[in-house]
């Protein structure tokens, strides 16, 4: 049953809580009710306010399980801090940079009431008091001000549901003429930089009288269509595309947005060079500008590196070879060889191969004869874990993400900035990147522009899994334009054909439905067809029967499933898997956040690189930065704190309850979750429903990242679907066209 709405005014006394990204706060909060004042609690993201404050809430009374009644507002609606209780109070609440609560209680006692007037009006009376000079008083003056107009800001856009952080950006960009400016054109606010969404300006735009075909607001369509699509992988949109799909998404039911009209603003936005066009195998493609820019430089750049670099003679390598297969107790098959010769004779390669093709042992191989030759060679990968992988399986434990070599740092809008670029290059003769597949146009330009004049390149991964999160599709592309040397690796090994998962990942990569009851020992499959059963199997299997049976502790098992929706995804399942190896317990501590209960003791997950967070090692050592994937568990919640602590691996990070947005639960994860990753047992749920995920890719995917043992669980039919079904979207990416230029 929905809440009733309701209307409450008062004053806050105390902010107790508030998170700096999205506005949240936790205020404790005086409410006038007839002549009686009663000290209540108030939730919402609201703006920027202080103790001392009056205002006007608009919203409902909820109940919360632990903090009980509730007033969750909506709507804020300021008025001037009145009474003496109430000037003092703000005066005294810091919110005006320079006044702390000594100067606050001078300033009160000299002018009163008129106290927050002298200051916005006339500031140069505060030299009056002792101890404030004209210089102070002058710059009392202007923080106040300044103050003043982005709160003025603030409360105006947050009608609208746009958030305080967009507030400060935009402020921070136009001043005291910022309110000014977004009536000019509110789309300014759902510019990437500022962050409000598309949806927000509009309802600003329509609520300031802007037509709808007004000129700013198709122009804004058009690059938010463009952006939105960026989260599909598209470096680029076709114009024949974008046009209709803007003129489909700014239409309503009343009024019809003409594509000629679109085509006008688009030529608008080149013009100005908002979005930049180039003809591409016949087709407009249209680009944000960063994009185009990203993808021109890595074709360049790996076009000109893919000119012969010959250092030594094949007699030379092999004799180096021979050395290392007699010191390695190894001997290199015939395609082994042919990649070391391409490391040793071209400054770019890719080297790609599915499971227990020899992948590993060719990269060490490339690595010692790099060591022979006195290369200093950097070891890295688009992940946290895939690094760590990457160092356990070549011996070198320096092995780290690529955005740590790069030095990456976040600006203001989110975006990243890299300490190694082009002026300032790493100091390495080789990279070797593993997990390939991964890497997006904006990524691979990062690492490519940072490499030395003679610096060597060697991507490696496996074409068949699943591309990156973010637009482009680079390895494929790189391998499929015929440009760079490339080795793929086709052999099973004798040792790695003995697995059933290897065995079964090379038959759904080839599209034949393996036959699970003669594969071995290693995976099974057990036939379950509604969400509900997959569920209860899945947690029977983690918390019972794969350690009873199989003495494979709960630690080491992973649970994969496609989706994150239903019984079976990762939502419904992190609870049921939750509730089966960390039940609730009196000594346990619990934090509520986005839905989940956090609970000392669960298995949590790091989901996007986090630079500044600092960390303590288990060895005494101490740095920051928390990176997309790294796996810990929850060590400790301090309520008194407002902290979660988390230990990784090898070292521990205090997490506020305001950055809990960077964890989730990890009992179960989705599949593009797990890409390069290894897991000693792995659980894959395929529940019904999941048509848009049950492709190829995605099972092979889930399937390799087993390595000991594989349990699936769901219906036959779902899963016989997935291995025939090779459906891959397609990605507008001009990479691999433009790498194959003057290749021939």
């Amino acid at each position: 049953m929905e809440a009733e709405r309701e209307s409450i005014s008062g004053c806050v006394t105390a902010v107790v809580y508030r998170n700096s990204e999205n506005g949240y706060c936790v205020l404790r909060f005086e409410q006038e009710d007839g002549g009686t004042k009663n000290q209540i609690t108030v939730v919402g993201t609201l703006p920027e306010l202080s103790p001392g404050e009056s205002l006007e809430l608009s919203g409902s009374w909820i109940s919360h399980p632990t903090y009980g009644q509730q007033f969750s507002a909506e709507t804020c609606r300021r008025r001037a801090p009145s009474g003496e209780t109430g000037i003092f109070r703000y005066l005294s609440s810091g919110a005006i940079r320079g006044i702390g609560p000594a100067l606050a209680r001078e300033i009160f006692v000299r002018f009163g009431e008129e106290a927050l007037r002298v200051i916005e009006e006339n500031p140069e009376r505060l030299s009056e008091i002792r101890g404030i000079s004209p210089k102070h008083a002058r710059e009392i003056g202007i923080e106040f001000r300044k103050t003043a107009h982005l709160r003025r800001l603030t409360e105006y856009l947050a009608e609208f549901g746009v958030s305080p952080v967009a507030a400060s950006r935009i402020y921070a960009d136009f001043g005291s003429a910022a309110i000014d400016t977004v009536r000019e054109n509110p789309y300014i606010a759902a510019m990437p930089k500022y962050g409000a969404a598309f949806s927000q300006a509009d309802a600003l735009a329509r609520a300031l009288g802007f037509s709808f075909d007004a000129p700013e607001r198709l122009e804004a369509a058009v690059v938010f269509e463009i952006r939105h699509n960026l989260g599909n992988g598209h470096v680029f949109l076709p114009a024949d595309k974008l046009i209709p799909a803007t003129a489909a998404f700014v239409s309503t039911e009343d009024e019809s947005a003409d594509p000629d009209v679109i085509s006008d603003a688009l030529d608008i936005l080149a013009d100005t060079d908002v979005i930049s066009r180039d003809l591409v195998a016949g087709i407009d493609a249209v680009y944000l500008p960063e994009y185009f820019e990203a993808e021109t430089f890595v074709a360049a750049r790996l076009r000109e590196m893919r000119r012969d670099c010959r250092v030594l003679e094949r007699a030379q390598i092999d004799e180096i070879l021979a050395s290392i297969e007699s010191a390695e107790g190894v001997e290199y098959a015939g395609k082994q060889r042919s990649a070391v010769y391409a490391a040793a004779e071209s400054r770019v390669m890719a080297l790609t191969g599915g499971p227990g093709t020899g992948k590993t042992t060719t990269v060490r191989a490339i690595l010692a004869l790099y060591d022979k030759l006195g290369y200093k060679t950097l070891l890295c990968a688009p992940t946290g874990r895939a690094a760590k992988r990457m160092g356990e399986l070549t011996g070198r434990r320096d092995a780290m993400t690529i955005h740590r070599a790069l030095g990456a740092t976040p600006g203001e809008n989110g975006e990243l900035s890299y300490e190694r670029n082009e002026t300032n290059p790493l100091s390495v003769d080789a990279v070797i990147v593993d997990e390939a597949s991964m890497l997006d146009i904006i990524l691979a330009r990062g690492l490519i522009g940072a490499l030395p004049e003679a610096c060597r390149l060697i991507l490696v991964g496996d074409a068949n899994q699943l591309p990156s999160v973010g637009p482009g599709n680079v390895f494929s592309d790189i391998i499929r334009s015929g440009a760079i040397p490339t080795t793929v690796l086709d052999e099973i090994f004798r040792q790695a054909r003995e697995s059933g998962i290897v065995r079964a990942a090379h038959s759904i990569n080839a599209g034949e439905i393996p036959d699970m009851k003669n594969l071995g020992r290693d995976i099974f499959f057990m036939k379950r067809t509604t969400s509900a059963a997959i569920a209860e199997t899945v947690a029977e299997l983690v918390a019972r029967r794969l350690p009873e049976n199989m003495k494979i502790a709960p630690e080491r098992i992973q649970v994969l499933t496609p989706s994150r929706r239903g019984d079976a995804g990762t939502a419904g399942q992190n609870a049921r898997l939750q509730a089966a190896l960390n039940p609730k317990a009196p000594r346990k501590r619990e934090r509520d956040f986005g839905g989940f209960t956090f609970r000392e003791g669960d298995r949590v997950m790091q989901t996007r690189n986090n630079y500044d967070i600092p960390w303590f090692g288990t060895d005494g050592s101490s740095g920051a930065g928390v990176f997309n994937g790294d796996l810990g568990v929850i060590a400790s919640i301090d309520l008194g704190e407002n902290t979660v602590t988390v230990a990784f691996e090898d070292r521990t990070v205090a997490y506020g309850f305001d950055q809990l947005t960077d964890l989730e639960p990890a009992y179960a994860m989705t599949v593009h979750k797990s890409q390069g990753s290894e897991f000693a047992a792995v659980v894959l749920a395929i529940p019904p429903g999941i048509s848009r995920l049950a492709v190829r890719s995605v099972l092979y995917t889930a399937i390799t990242r087993a390595r000991e043992l594989l349990v699936i669980v769901g219906d036959p039919d779902v899963f016989n679907a997935m291995v025939q079904n090779d459906r891959r979207t397609r990605r507008y990416s001009a990479l691999r066209l433009r790498l194959a230029e003057d290749s021939k």
